[in-house]
């Protein structure tokens, strides 16, 4: 006699994979051929769970930051960019909307400020052929030492968790031709961001020096000439110019 035998296969909801790799600025934390760790904000890791690789990208104020990722996985989507001191001041992600599932969509502000630096990066409806390169605008007045450029994948059409992170370390220098703010130092508890600030750049202070300097030599004559012309009269000359 023959026995049948029922195979069920039972359906059980796949765990979320990595997604994305940050290629440039070079991430603060090792990242393996998919991009982990990057599934718990701010930075990726949880706690101090992933190994820092200590490399610092230098960026001048009022230029671009070439922002390079490898989306290792595709989901429709996009990406945010901020940059804060630490991680503490970086900004909270925006409320979901769900749709048919928990990630339907999220808004993308269209006039990005401080900390955040750009939204709606990359945004895409198809797989991309390859890795893909944006240029972040950065403030021209702006100054940070060490600071954390954080980048976030937004996933649409996609069990929750619907945001992936990555962080990088930054240094934010002046531009040519100004001197910007000093901004927060390391351990600063601001919790913005980096700061910005105007101010007369070194040229400019100089010349206003200058100038300043020859107005007085100028005014110095001046009231040296007048002097000496009165004494002139008071011993009995006609006051003359000399030719």
């Amino acid at each position: 006699m023959r026995r049948a035998i029922l195979i069920v296969a039972l359906a059980v909801p796949a765990t979320a994979s990595a997604h994305f790799k940050l290629v440039a600025p070079e991430g603060m934390y090792s990242q393996s051929g998919l991009g982990d760790p990057q599934k718990e904000g701010p930075c990726g890791p949880t706690g101090d769970g992933g190994a820092t690789t200590n490399q610092v990208t230098t960026v001048m104020a009022g230029s671009t930051l070439t922002l390079t990722i490898n989306e290792t996985i595709y989901h429709p989507g996009h990406y945010r960019v901020a940059i804060a001191q630490n991680p503490a001041g970086l900004p909270a992600v925006p409320t979901v909307t769900p749709g048919t599932t928990a990630c339907g969509s999220a808004p993308i502000e269209a006039n990005p400020t401080l900390p955040l630096l750009a939204d709606g990066v990359l945004k895409h409806t198809s797989a991309f052929s390859g890795q893909q390169t944006a240029q972040i605008a950065l403030p021209a007045d702006m100054a940070c030492t060490n600071c954390v450029v954080q980048v976030v994948e937004f996933m649409s059409n996609h069990p929750a968790p619907c945001f992936y992170y990555h962080c990088a370390v930054v240094n934010v220098t002046a531009g040519p031709g100004g001197t910007p703010d000093a901004g927060m130092t390391p351990g600063d508890d601001h919790g913005g961001g980096c700061s910005t600030g105007g101010g007369v750049g070194l040229g400019a202070a100089v010349a206003l020096l200058f100038l300043a300097q020859r107005r007085r030599r100028r005014d110095d004559f001046g009231h040296a000439e007048a002097t000496a012309c009165r004494l002139h009269q008071a011993h009995g000359h006609s006051p003359h110019r000399a030719r």
